[in-house]
């Protein structure tokens, strides 16, 4: 059996939007402007904190797992950390990985605290990705909603407790099959036009990324329970990114029944980096899952990247 990378999660904070735009019967969370971007993701850290019991200056170490940054530089990270503890020693950096950001981030925190660089880490995820949607495409603009989730973890008070095991890859010959263009050295903002708007909004060929994933995701799940040396039967819950309404097919695809993961896009759509960690969340709110529970965190995002964590609560 594999060593568990020891981690607990002690607090989340979770932050929707107040404002909902409809489509039809669904409801999705909107911000108001992208520049809510940080105090979303502030208000959701001083939420963490309070639910973990303790104080900015007792973390010691700020992991960003958002998909979009609030500005080039410095990290969101540091952003994040100079309204929530401005006096704390602690790091400050972020991994992306885009929506599968927060997977990624967990997979890092739970190194550190492995290695004992650190005892007791804030992550914090989420995205006002809505304000980069193009209406012309009409299957991305009425999918996402904006949220913000953030997550204090610790080194575990019990053994057992933490990553049982993770593992990531990507297919860059799918890297164009979501992408937005613009604000970075390709496109840097300042060469900004009219012409060129579609380089700043979201672009995604919904049918070419499902299919991608539909291919690759089968091998990438074997080799990952390989590595876990779980089966499917073995794990109590599984916490998918919520990616679109197809969630199911591809849940099917790789042995998932229904029941046995959460699927809250209909309600809420994709939170882009927030979709993991809400879902988390939300599963740990109506008690689907809780201490001793065996999870998978798992999904896709852009590059084409596939991320899966075992999760031993």
């Amino acid at each position: 059996m594999t060593a568990v990378r020891g981690l607990q999660i002690d607090g989340y904070g979770v932050v929707l939007p107040s404002r909902r735009v409809t489509f039809g019967s669904v409801t999705r969370y909107r911000a108001d402007a992208p520049s809510q971007h940080l105090g979303m993701l502030v208000e959701a850290a001083g939420k963490a904190l309070s639910a973990a019991g303790v104080g900015p200056d007792d973390i010691d170490c700020v992991l960003g797992a958002t998909a979009s940054d609030v500005q080039p530089i410095p990290c969101t990270a540091a952003l994040v950390q100079e309204q929530v503890a401005p006096d704390a020693r602690c790091a400050a950096l972020d991994v992306n990985s885009t929506c599968t950001s927060f997977i990624t981030a967990l997979d890092v925190a739970s190194r550190y605290l492995r290695d004992g660089d650190y005892r007791r880490i804030l992550i914090v995820s989420g995205d006002v990705g809505a304000q980069f949607l193009n209406p012309e495409q009409k299957e991305s603009y009425e999918l996402f909603s904006d949220a913000a989730v953030a997550v204090v973890v610790s080194t575990p008070s019990e053994p057992g407790v933490g990553v049982v095991a993770s593992l990531q890859q990507t297919w860059p010959r799918h890297a164009h099959e979501t992408e937005l263009r613009g604000g970075g050295s390709r496109y840097p903002a300042r060469d900004y036009t009219p012409e060129t708007d579609h380089d700043h909004r979201f672009d995604m060929n919904g049918r070419a990324v499902l299919l991608s994933a539909s291919r690759v995701l089968p091998a990438f799940f074997d080799r990952f329970f390989e590595r876990a040396e779980v089966s499917i039967d073995e794990i109590d819950y599984v916490i998918p990114h919520q990616a679109s309404r197809a969630l199911p097919l591809i849940m099917r695809r790789i042995g998932i029944p229904e029941g046995r993961y959460a699927n809250y896009v209909e309600d809420f759509g994709n939170m882009v980096s927030a979709s993991v960690p809400f879902a988390l969340a939300r599963s740990l709110d109506e008690g689907r899952i809780g201490p001793g529970s065996r999870v998978l965190l798992c999904g896709t995002a852009a590059g084409l990247t596939a991320n899966a964590l075992l999760l031993q609560l």
